[in-house]
């Protein structure tokens, strides 16, 4: 019996102990949700001013290569076999570039300018050339003009001009501002231009009260005027009598003035196309010019052909309503050149004529051709 007893004495005191321990266990605590930490604040850096409303705009293109010329901006281009020539032009430049004064020549076309700073012309008074072509220049700082005295030839097509610039340099000699928003041009503005020899104002907003009596004063040496695409329903007075080339295509114009090329001695030019000429609106012998060369006609609403001189190279008469044979356009009697050997240089010297878009059917007339001997090219 006392060795049964030992045998179960180690088994109770393993139970004891078993128990005891569970009594004094305590359940695991949970593990705490370790801190996030915390994010530190980026540091803030200045941002470029954006745009009040969204902007097609492409980016300025990234500078180029440094230039031999140490003055050269370092948007630009300045070839070093031109060191008076300043290319800036197709980079997309919303400002001018400080101009150096050695330069004569600047090519800023094809931008997003849209103002010219005087401190960019500071020291530009040499400046022979700029082309302003394709920006959006609105107006120009007359104190920028007055800086560049030497200035020649001033392109300015396809901005957003609504003016003509005032205080013009004294030597300019072309001056193009087609394709703007000009329906103003200030009184005297060219009255100090005589060495100005081409104005370009076509595609513009010019009406007949634009122009003055004394718009033009001051041009004694135009030889070129182009004022087609704009409003005009009238002949602008008082154009000074050197022009050699006038081009009023595509306006209104209803009647031509009685004589009103008379006094043009070296007229040799006229563009009349697209516009609303009719045969009460032509007095006889209207261009009956002896040193016109070339007129243009077409698109009008002419029926029958005005007179023309014997000196006439080029006459375009389409799409008008004209309806006629060879012996109404002839200027001399088609009779008196049935001899073929009459002297070549009494006969007209048409060499183009233009009858498409009429009342007319071929073939062309016999008497059209005795009476043009020297006509190379005619279209019915």
């Amino acid at each position: 019996m006392r060795s049964s007893f030992y045998w179960l004495l180690p088994l109770l005191l393993i139970l004891a102990s078993e128990a005891q321990g569970q009594a004094t266990r305590r359940p695991r605590p949970r593990p705490r949700p370790r801190p996030r930490p915390r994010l530190r604040p980026t540091p803030s850096f200045p941002q470029p001013d954006e745009p009040s409303e969204p902007t097609d705009l492409p980016p300025p293109l990234p500078p180029g290569p440094p230039s031999v010329f140490p003055d050269c901006p370092r948007e630009c281009y300045c070839p070093s076999d031109f060191p008076s020539a300043l290319y800036c032009d197709s980079r997309n430049l919303r400002k001018v570039p400080v101009i150096p004064s050695r330069i004569h020549y600047l090519y800023l076309q094809n931008n997003f300018i849209t103002e010219l700073p005087l401190e960019s012309f500071r020291n530009a008074s040499g400046l022979r050339w700029i082309n302003l072509d394709n920006n959006r220049i609105r107006k120009i700082d007359q104190k920028v003009l007055e800086k560049l005295p030497s200035l020649v030839f001033l392109y300015m097509e396809k901005n957003q001009l609504e003016e003509v610039p005032s205080a013009l340099p004294r030597n300019l000699e072309q001056l193009r501002l087609s394709q703007n928003q000009i329906s103003r041009i200030p009184p005297g503005v060219f009255s100090k231009l005589e060495n100005l020899l081409l104005l370009d104002l076509q595609h513009n907003k010019l009406s007949d009260g634009v122009f003055k009596p004394d718009t033009f004063q001051g041009l004694k040496n135009l030889m070129q005027l182009n004022l087609a695409n704009n409003i005009l329903r009238k002949m602008p007075p008082k154009v000074p009598t050197a022009i050699h080339q006038l081009y009023l295509d595509s306006n209104r114009i209803e009647t031509i003035p009685s004589g009103y090329f008379k006094g043009f001695p070296n007229l040799a030019f006229i563009r009349l196309n697209y516009n609303k000429l009719s045969d009460r609106g032509l007095p006889k012998n209207s261009f009956n010019l002896s040193n016109l060369l070339v007129l243009h006609l077409s698109h009008n609403k002419i029926s029958n052909v005005p007179a023309i001189n014997n000196r006439l190279e080029h006459l375009y008469l389409n799409n008008n309503t004209i309806e006629i044979n060879g012996t109404q356009i002839c200027p001399n009697d088609v009779v008196a050149f049935h001899d073929f050997s009459s002297d070549l240089e009494n006969v007209p010297h048409l060499r183009y004529l233009r009858l498409d878009g009429n009342y007319l059917k071929p073939p062309i007339p016999l008497d059209l051709m005795m009476c043009f001997r020297l006509l190379q090219s005619v279209v019915i």
